[in-house]
């Protein structure tokens, strides 16, 4: 009894380090993106007519903030990522360990290709929409929180959500996950995609679609790959195992 609460600490203390590296490396990389966060944000409102306003000093740090903080989340997804390998790395055979390996950089590539969809697909159209119902009713005037705020809200969820099919693969690798379980499930999936893109769209029928559609095809696309992880681990336990 007491090697295995021994053995349970270790475990603990050793996510718990996994943990603090991972915040230290987000501390770090948000220092980093603050120091260029003018130039960050000059990118940002490029294509934006006028400046935006705000309502006092602390606004603009605000802004300034949180801008640094989306920068730091997209840096250190490759580096959580690597810390919950490390952490599951002693249970996984060493082939496990090397093909499980290679997932790091891609869930670092499809967060960056999410927030691109959201910044450059979704964004000028919700956005777009939004402004043309005050055409000829209202004066708009944009300040620096409220539309970033907006921007944050909408572009950030599909950073998330584009990690789909990398974790999927992940966890069918790892034998938590696999494609029946997941066809299974489809109707509520597809119920609770359908939800998350309706609650961060504004309410018209272009703009939920070019969220929904999106969001089913990753679906798909996650149990197609799930079944391919899926089968190829079938094979190597049957090698591994004969039937005699």
């Amino acid at each position: 009894m007491e090697s295995k609460d021994s053995h349970v600490i270790e475990h603990m203390e050793e996510l718990r380090s996994r943990i603090i590296k991972t915040l230290i490396g987000f501390v770090a990389f948000f220092i980093l993106s603050f120091i260029f966060v003018q130039d960050i944000y000059e990118l940002l409102i490029k294509d934006l007519e006028g400046k935006l306003a705000v309502l006092g000093p602390s606004e603009i740090l605000w802004v300034y903030m949180i801008i640094a903080a989306v920068c730091a989340i997209a840096a250190t997804i490759p580096l959580a990522a690597f810390q919950v390998w490390r952490f599951v790395a002693p249970a996984l055979k060493p082939e496990e360990r090397k093909v499980t390996f290679r997932f790091i950089p891609g869930l670092f590539i499809l967060f960056i290709i999410g927030i691109s969809f959201g910044y450059f697909v979704l964004f000028p159209i919700v956005l777009g929409f939004l402004t043309s119902l005050s055409a000829g009713q209202f004066e708009m005037m944009f300040t620096a929180e409220k539309y970033f705020r907006f921007m944050i809200n909408l572009i950030l969820p599909f950073g998330i959500l584009f990690e789909m099919p990398l974790v999927v693969m992940f966890l069918t690798r790892l034998g938590i996950l696999n494609p029946t379980r997941l066809k299974k499930s489809r109707k509520i999936s597809y119920f609770a995609l359908v939800i998350v893109s309706i609650l961060i769209t504004p309410p018209d029928l272009i703009s939920d679609i070019l969220v929904i559609v999106p969001l089913l095809v990753l679906y798909e696309v996650s149990v197609q790959l799930s079944n391919i992880v899926y089968r190829k681990r079938l094979l190597r336990e049957q090698a591994a195992f004969p039937l005699t």
